[in-house]
């Protein structure tokens, strides 16, 4: 199966984020990529510190920045980490994806060697709670 340019792009900007990752503390180093519903891109790693496991996911990372920039709908999202075993997203960054996600959104987890799986954003959450689970405030006054 062929790749596309946007999808080798997207993976190889999640390896250089990972190469930026300041992982100290855990020795495991993290980067991710994002493509919005509107063709923007863009990219994060992880990054710890002393007060240890208070870091920040390289997802939230790349979500944060997505959201900065006026994007608020995740297209795809690579994660990539090393190691033999998938290095899905924790459960916060699930839930994170999830708040900017659909059910296209595509989830590609990551090796240095290529895209090892890739699930739709309900397989990698399933029965999820969302945005359209709240009820919106109302104006009434008490």
């Amino acid at each position: 199966m062929k790749k596309s340019a946007a999808a080798v792009d997207l993976f190889n900007l999640a390896k250089e984020a990972m190469a930026m990752s300041y992982s100290p503390y855990s020795g495991f180093p993290v980067g991710a990529a994002i493509l919005s519903e509107n063709g923007k891109v863009f990219s994060a790693c992880n990054v710890e510190n002393a007060a240890y496991p208070e870091g920040i996911c390289a997802e939230a990372g790349a979500i944060s920045a997505m959201v900065l920039a006026g994007e608020r709908r995740i297209k795809d999202i690579y994660v990539m980490g090393n190691g033999d075993a998938l290095v899905s997203p924790c459960g916060g960054c699930r839930q994170r994806i999830r708040e900017f996600a659909d059910e296209h959104t595509q989830v590609h987890i990551c090796g240095p060697e290529g895209v090892r799986r890739s699930l739709n954003i309900n397989e990698l959450l399933p029965l999820s709670f969302g945005p359209e689970h709240l009820t919106p405030p109302s104006n009434k006054e008490s």
